[in-house]
């Protein structure tokens, strides 16, 4: 079998490993089925799709192992590898600190994403990440709609121990950004990471919010936001492709943050994501703790599914 055999604490072998299994593992039973090694490309595509790597990605994969020579399992897989490695070779995504020092303070993120894909928990662990990195840093609730946003981010804030600036349930969210960064000014704050309302159902109201809160933030901070990052749940597989384009049609998104990795089957949707798309994974989340946010590698994640 041709895996790769290293093992590595920068790899995501652990988090990946029900993606690695309902692949390869599938693929392997058909390529072996009676005993010798058999060409079935058919099913092969039936595997990635159901990996929910999506359907224009999946076509690209199997077009190229069409196109090219391979008379054993060990260079199909070759194959399939180089071809997953070249949809993250020509996507630029520069590590979040370097691109925080190249801009004057404040840097500001806005977070958007639907609720319940984990944005709050993303936001909390996210400040943990960069605060040991040696950055000081707020928090802006702006997300006054959902119930529970606020007592969460107080939550994740006290935890962290950062700043956390909110106002009441129902407040204007574009006000409570402006107030936030009034303040990170103040007190020559490094980054701000502002928290969104993610209601979908309401698309026209949730564009005109964010175009107002990027419009505050833009008179108190030039540039701002300087980071736009998408927060979505890899459990929902083909349903983060539509969430993408929605939020896409009204937003810039600089990067996304994939969260619940580990718990999934449907690991490639990193791979439709990307070659769908072209926008930059920043971060995945990989469990519930604090420290379970890591930065993101496409090399590694590749390496990573076809490790034994």
């Amino acid at each position: 079998m041709f895996f790769t055999k290293r093992k590595s604490k920068d790899t995501f072998d652990h988090e990946l490993k029900k993606t690695r299994e309902s692949l390869f593992s599938r693929i392997k039973n058909i390529l072996f089925r009676k005993e010798k090694f058999n060409i079935d490309l058919d099913h092969i595509e039936e595997i990635l799709l159901s990996s929910d790597i999506g359907t224009t990605t999946t076509i690209k994969i199997i077009n190229y192992i069409k196109n090219k020579k391979y008379e054993n399992i060990k260079e199909l897989y070759a194959l399939l590898k180089e071809e997953m490695e070249i949809l993250f070779m020509d996507i630029k995504n520069e590590r979040l600190e370097q691109k925080i020092q190249y801009e004057n303070k404040p840097y500001v993120i806005m977070m958007i994403g639907i609720n319940g894909v984990g944005k709050t928990t993303t936001i909390g662990k996210l400040a943990f990440l960069l605060k040991k990195k040696g950055f000081n840093l707020m928090i802006g609730a702006s997300d006054t709609f959902r119930a529970a946003a606020i007592p969460q981010l107080e939550i994740w804030a006290k935890k962290v121990n950062v700043p956390l600036i909110k106002q009441h349930r129902h407040a204007d969210p574009a006000s409570v950004a402006y107030d936030t960064l009034q303040s990170a000014k103040s007190k020559n704050i490094d980054v701000v990471l502002i928290d969104t309302a993610g209601r979908l159902q309401n698309r026209i109201g949730l564009m005109e919010e964010l175009s107002k809160i990027s419009r505050v933030m833009n008179q108190v901070v030039s540039k701002a936001p300087h980071e736009i990052m998408l927060v979505l749940d890899a459990t929902t597989g083909q349903h983060a492709f539509e969430q993408v384009n929605k939020f896409s049609s009204f937003v810039k998104i600089s990067s996304i943050v994939l969260t619940k990795l580990e718990g999934t089957a449907k690991g490639g949707v990193v791979l439709g994501i990307m070659d769908r798309f072209r926008i930059p994974i920043k971060y995945i989340g990989i469990g519930e703790k604090i420290q379970d946010l890591k930065e993101f590698d496409g090399k590694k994640f590749v390496d990573s599914l076809f490790i034994n």
